[in-house]
């Protein structure tokens, strides 16, 4: 590396607090805007033993206080959450679900699926706008809503604007209070950044959307790869424990973590000679793309294959 980087340290200023189980990548859905590339052909779902070792590992952890479970859809492998769920509970931690809400087609339904979550789950957060699902989807939100709210469940909406402006609005820091903003990696990189008015590459000289430096959370899958974001690999808990990983966890070091601290998706594309387009729809897409061009190379750091737009079999 360059003389002019940051001394490199080991992680050891933040303590980890936030654990979240990509429980699958399969997904009912096939939504545009998608991080992981969900959708029903996509394979990789862990097993009850994958959840109680990796719960284990976050308690062993000492400082993680919420276990989330995300997919993908994880209502899709409904009796593996709910006993994933009540381990994590019975564990001590604290305990959400992210879920787009397919489940809930009436009243009754819905309260029947959230019925063994009641006083155990902590956050319950459904996707509900115009990328999930058909035109029963923002129906069936409000009944899963509803539902939880009978049952005590803590629940709210998490919603994505509108990808035409969103990207202007990201960096104006003005879409709607209730609204994140589009993040052009996974199939939004093919599929919603070309709708968007491009911007030269040059600006984007930092990350503001992941704390790469001193993660407070960190997503874990089917395959034991703990992301620092989503395609960014720190380290396989089923190859070294939690604590070790994020103990010699060193961001500078990191072949594309270092660059991204030094000057973001800009340093990334320069410090590895890569070839890019003048411009690109925001920062995660130039990013994206650079890791896409670079997963050859690093491949280690650069996983697994479903979040760059491929399937595998289940090992």
């Amino acid at each position: 590396y360059r003389s002019d980087m940051a001394v490199s340290t080991a992680n050891t200023s933040t303590p980890l607090t936030g654990l979240h189980l990509l429980l699958t990548y399969e997904c009912n859905y096939e939504c545009d805007h998608c991080f992981v590339w969900g959708g029903p052909s996509q394979n990789g779902t862990m097993t009850y033993g994958n959840i109680a070792y990796i719960l284990e590992q976050a308690k062993n952890a000492g400082t993680v206080e919420w276990i989330y479970f995300e997919g993908g859809e994880p209502f899709l492998y409904y009796e593996l959450l709910c006993s994933g769920v009540q381990l994590a509970s019975d564990m001590g931690f604290k305990v959400g679900i992210v879920s787009n809400a397919y489940w809930a087609t009436d009243d009754d339904e819905a309260l029947a699926c959230l019925q063994p979550f009641a006083g155990i789950v902590q956050d319950l957060s459904i996707s509900h706008d115009d990328y999930h699902g058909s035109s029963e989807q923002p129906r069936q939100t409000r009944i899963a809503r509803q539902a939880a709210r009978q049952l005590g469940i803590p629940v709210d909406f998490i919603s994505v604007a509108g990808s035409e402006a969103s990207a202007c609005q990201a960096e104006a820091g003005d879409y709607p209070a209730d609204d994140s903003s589009v993040l052009y990696r996974g199939r939004a990189a093919d599929k919603l950044a070309p709708r968007v008015r491009p911007k030269s590459w040059h600006q984007f000289t930092g990350c503001k959307w992941e704390e790469l430096r001193h993660p407070g959370r960190v997503h874990v899958d089917s395959d034991g790869n703990l992301h620092v974001c989503q395609g960014i690999s720190i380290g396989n808990l089923f190859e070294r424990p939690l604590t070790e990983i994020m103990g010699a966890y060193d961001p500078i070091a990191h072949p594309v973590v270092g660059p991204l601290l030094v000057g973001g998706p800009v340093e990334l594309a320069n410090r590895y000679g890569l070839k890019h387009p003048p411009t690109c729809a925001d920062g995660c897409h130039l990013c994206y793309t650079s890791r896409n061009q670079l997963r050859n190379r690093l491949s280690q750091f650069l996983t697994p294959c479903q979040m760059y737009g491929e399937n595998h079999e289940n090992s």
